[in-house]
């Protein structure tokens, strides 16, 4: 996990002459390295390049104050959840019924009772779709969702190498870059665990070549994934002051720090163009103020709240996110809890979907999605924060059938990218409405096929970023942020 600490020394005060303090150990104060980078260091390069943004227009443009991606890695099944089929073969409908929903056409299974009460309050895109190069699998379909670009290498089993600095920045990092935090607040954070299939661990999940610096606050709390109450154990000592360290302590260190600037002119003029004062003065409110302290304390919240979430590491994490964007924060992430290949919890149902659906993955969803949507609305947060829920792909129409050379047995479903479904909410994004329309098994747009670097293009519209912004890659290459257009009519 990201450290933020401020330095010290036991017993010792700067103030002490003895101590030798220097202009590099006062440049320093703020916080610790953080993956080689210090928290003033983090502000400024955040700030540097963020007016490179071109100004657009449209429905939705700039809405968005704040982004909460659910990230459902394994790619849930569209059929089983919210694109239910009738009048189809015996191996393509659901063993889930339909159930209505508060909005006519937004039916959903059995599943999702939470969600089918809340249709009201967001938009289905059941025409997610897209063709993929080769062998599909999840690691390059993640790279695609989160970057907006595929990926340069990829093995014969469809696997991606591990994470390198060459990589594209995740959608998140982009965002902090050119659209700063307006308050001293951490700008992005990824949780409850990695992106990770495989060995592969946390592929699209860097800043890449933009550098460390915009690299999302990890939160990752010990602890096993089938551990549902791992949340309660969230640990933020890297955002506490050390216990040598008072806040008394901390102004006069950089009361100190401005006392030396003041005799050193020749440095001052050297770095002015830096404005090193308030990159200063906002590392030093970051860790000041508690803010971000007190987002992550969800002992804060009633247990009324924290039931209605779902009292696992799903339904906290979307709680958390609440508290995140509530205290400031641009972009959150939540991931699904567990990796894709797995037997427990997992959207990857290439066996035993009926259960592992019905009592495993489905309630969880069911719970801190509607929750979370939900709750914002009711603080009247939704409209100016973007909520978006999905998978890198759908599942198979057909049930035991092989699509991606993994085998499935009759009680499950293949990857499927050609067809699947996706939710957006807040943010100027039509209440109970359907983009998109699937054919009548679940295998194909019949209309507005939208592509997953469709939505990544949505993402930058709403929170004011033309996606055809160019960024400068590691061969200092331009690059857009995204070769594509955002989905406007989702939009009122």
């Amino acid at each position: 996990m990201t450290m933020i600490a401020i330095p010290g020394q036991p017993g010792k005060d700067v103030c002490d002459r003895h101590l030798g303090v220097t202009r590099r150990d006062i440049l320093r104060v703020g916080g610790s390295a953080m993956l080689g980078i210090t928290l003033p260091q983090l502000f400024r390069l955040q700030s540097a390049q963020a007016n490179n943004a071109q100004i657009g227009s449209g429905p939705g443009w700039g809405k968005a104050k704040s982004v909460i991606m659910v990230y459902l890695q394994g790619g849930p099944s569209h059929l089983d959840l919210w694109d239910p089929k009738e009048n189809v073969p015996d191996n393509v409908r659901s063993v889930f019924k339909k159930i209505p929903s508060k909005v006519p056409g937004m039916e959903t299974t059995e599943l999702l009772p939470k969600l089918a009460a809340a249709t009201d309050k967001f938009t289905f895109i059941r025409s997610m779709s897209y063709t993929p190069v080769g062998l599909f699998n999840h690691t390059a379909a993640i790279y695609q969702i989160h970057t907006g670009y595929t990926a340069d290498k990829v093995s014969p089993s469809g696997q991606l190498e591990p994470p390198t600095p060459k990589d594209f920045p995740t959608f998140g990092s982009n965002i902090v870059r050119l659209k700063p935090p307006e308050v001293p607040m951490l700008p992005f954070v990824m949780m409850p665990r990695p992106l990770q299939e495989s060995n592969v661990v946390n592929k699209a999940g860097t800043a890449g070549f933009l550098g460390r610096a915009y690299d999302p606050y990890y939160l990752f709390p010990p602890g096993d994934d089938m551990d549902m109450a791992k949340m309660d154990r969230i640990k933020v000592d890297d955002l506490t002051l050390r216990p040598e360290v008072s806040e008394s302590r901390l102004d006069r260190r950089a009361r100190l720090r401005d006392l030396i600037n003041e005799g050193m002119p020749q440095i001052d003029k050297a770095v002015a163009k830096y404005d090193l004062d308030k990159y200063y003065d906002s590392a030093l409110s970051l860790i000041m103020s508690g803010r971000a302290r007190e987002a992550f304390s969800l002992s804060k919240e009633s247990d009324e709240m924290r039931e209605r979430y779902g009292r696992n590491t799903f339904g906290q994490s979307c709680l958390l996110a609440r508290r995140l964007v509530e205290a400031g924060t641009r972009v959150v992430e939540v991931i699904w809890p567990k990796v894709a290949n797995s037997d427990n919890h997992s959207w990857d149902v290439h066996t035993g979907l009926t259960d592992r659906m019905k009592k495993q993955s489905a309630p969880m969803l069911d719970g801190g999605l509607s929750a979370l949507i939900t709750d914002l609305d009711e603080r009247g947060l939704l409209d100016e924060t973007l909520v978006v829920a999905l998978g890198e792909f759908g599942r198979s129409p057909q049930r035991g059938v092989s699509t991606s050379g993994n085998g499935n047995s009759d009680d499950g479903r293949d990857h499927w990218p050609y067809c699947y479904t996706a939710v957006m909410a807040g943010a100027g994004v039509k209440r109970g409405f359907v983009y998109g329309k699937s054919d009548a098994t679940g295998s194909a747009p019949l209309e507005n096929p939208t592509h997953p670097i469709d939505v990544v293009a949505t993402i930058y519209h709403a929170v004011g970023i033309n996606p055809a912004t160019i960024v400068y890659n590691h061969l200092n290459q331009p690059r857009e942020l995204v070769k594509a257009e955002p989905v406007s009519k989702v939009f009122a």
